[in-house]
């Protein structure tokens, strides 16, 4: 079984790779198979009946992906077994939208979801500039989230983002969240830079107390593109094994999302996420022009950075 860490000041017991649910909602994401098939349906089941087996305890969702596909495959597939699992989905907000607009959102969700509660909601973003963020917090957004929780339609609050800013960082600041979820992979290690010791979004909300989930842990696809570029005979699965290595390296992610449509992907990834020995040491790799460390007080030591984002 997998173990479990604490996600942050929300208490919640998640394990160390979570079941991202964007593969199986959106069409035409990472392949062109048709997520209506009942039978890419039914291999979905399974991947989240072994995700279930192996000790997954973290899903997450969207009511964007596919248009409510996901979260209606993993309301099936979860059914009977709600409190077991930590389940995690979104809502959208806007300037041009209302709570009650958002409030219907949810709802839809839940039902999608077969069930009366969720455990993490989060504001779905994928930037948060100034502007939206100095809205979202002088509009109702918070307001909206402290009465999901009084209605019981959610146990807490996080917030999405695909890059940090500084939008993102007052609205962390703001105490109206508890759990911090953003990309970081091989490919895109700003979030969370330990060449900086560690420097980033993720060291930030760490220091706030907020959970960290990692999103993009595979790159989606994009490393694999990258390198058969150069090495068309790469193995691509060898590749996002690689990946996923860097993220579940990374001390300060909580759960590493991936999303994952049949069993043996997802047995694949819970052995890697169970094999210690598979582990990168980061900083040796980025700490120094040869890669070995630095004497202490040289220039570019990490000693010598900010831990602030």
């Amino acid at each position: 079984m997998l173990e479990r860490r604490t996600l942050g000041r929300t208490g919640l017991a998640v394990s160390p790779i979570g079941f991202g649910g964007a593969v199986i909602g959106l069409q035409n994401y990472l392949d062109a198979r048709d997520r209506d098939d009942p039978a890419f349906q039914e291999r979905a089941h399974a991947a989240i009946a072994a995700a279930l087996a192996e000790g997954v305890t973290l899903f997450d969702t969207a009511p964007g992906y596919g248009d409510g596909r996901s979260e209606r495959i993993l309301g099936a597939a979860l059914a009977g077994r709600r409190d077991a699992i930590v389940l995690a989905t979104k809502v959208r907000v806007d300037p041009g939208g209302t709570p009650d607009e958002w409030t219907r959102s949810v709802a839809a969700s839940l039902e999608r979801l077969r069930t009366d509660r969720v455990d993490l909601l989060q504001l779905h973003g994928s930037s948060w500039p100034d502007a939206l963020a100095d809205w979202a917090l002088g509009a109702d957004v918070p307001e909206f989230l402290d009465d999901m929780r009084r209605r019981g339609w959610c146990r807490h609050a996080g917030i999405t983002a695909e890059a940090p800013s500084g939008g993102l960082e007052r609205l962390l600041r703001s105490g109206a969240f508890e759990v911090l979820q953003v990309a970081y992979n091989v490919l895109y290690m700003g979030t969370c830079d330990h060449y900086r010791a560690p420097f980033g979004i993720i060291p930030f909300a760490r220091q706030l107390g907020l959970g960290v989930l990692a999103m993009r842990t595979a790159t989606s696809g994009i490393f694999a593109k990258l390198m058969a570029l150069e090495f068309p005979d790469l193995d691509a699965r060898r590749l996002t094994r690689l990946a996923l290595r860097w993220v579940l390296s990374t001390p300060e992610v909580d759960s590493a999302l991936i999303g994952m449509t049949d069993a043996a992907e997802v047995h694949a990834n819970c052995a890697l996420a169970r094999d210690q020995g598979a582990r990168i040491d980061i900083k040796s790799i980025l700490d120094g022009y040869d890669g070995r460390p630095r004497a202490p007080g040289a220039r570019g030591s990490h000693d010598q950075r900010s831990t602030r984002p």
